[in-house]
């Protein structure tokens, strides 16, 4: 799963590890509207997933992103979806496969929001989990298997 061909994130950026702050996200929501990531769901655990819908493994792993925000309720996890993609891409993707969760808005480059949320591979999708606290607890590079994600959430 190694890309040797992803570029070093610029010097300002510092890319988030387990134990770190959320890093200040600032993005479009679906309706334009800038929302900053860590006032989405205050006092709850967020688990953001970065896809594209491009991405084959980000498509396949939707419906099960979907069935564990469903899950949660209003006070569980709150799933947010972070599309490195045109706004275009992602409303057809949504429009075949819609999802109830936040979804925000990213232009892909070497200082996007997936790397200062730790993903320096550049590859999709990637999920990263943080606690109610704002503090970064796992990363993971790759999709979930159906009924992984209960597990892996659990910290």
């Amino acid at each position: 799963m190694a890309d040797a061909t992803a570029p070093k994130p610029p010097a300002d950026v510092q890319p988030a590890r387990p134990g770190d702050p959320l890093p200040d996200i600032r993005l479009a929501g679906m309706d334009g509207k800038i929302v900053e990531l860590a006032t989405i769901a205050p006092g709850r655990p967020l688990l953001v997933n970065v896809w594209a819908s491009w991405c084959g493994p980000c498509v396949e792993e939707m419906p099960e992103l979907q069935r564990y925000a469903r899950a949660q309720g209003p006070t569980g996890v709150q799933v947010v979806g972070l599309a490195l993609d045109t706004p275009e891409g992602v409303a057809g993707f949504l429009a075949r496969v819609p999802v109830d969760y936040p979804i925000l808005l990213e232009t892909p480059g070497p200082a996007d929001a997936s790397v200062w949320l730790g993903n320096t591979r550049g590859l999709l999708p990637y999920t990263v989990l943080v606690d109610a606290s704002g503090r970064v607890v796992k990363q993971k590079l790759g999709p979930f298997e159906h009924g992984e994600i209960e597990g892996w959430a659990r910290h």
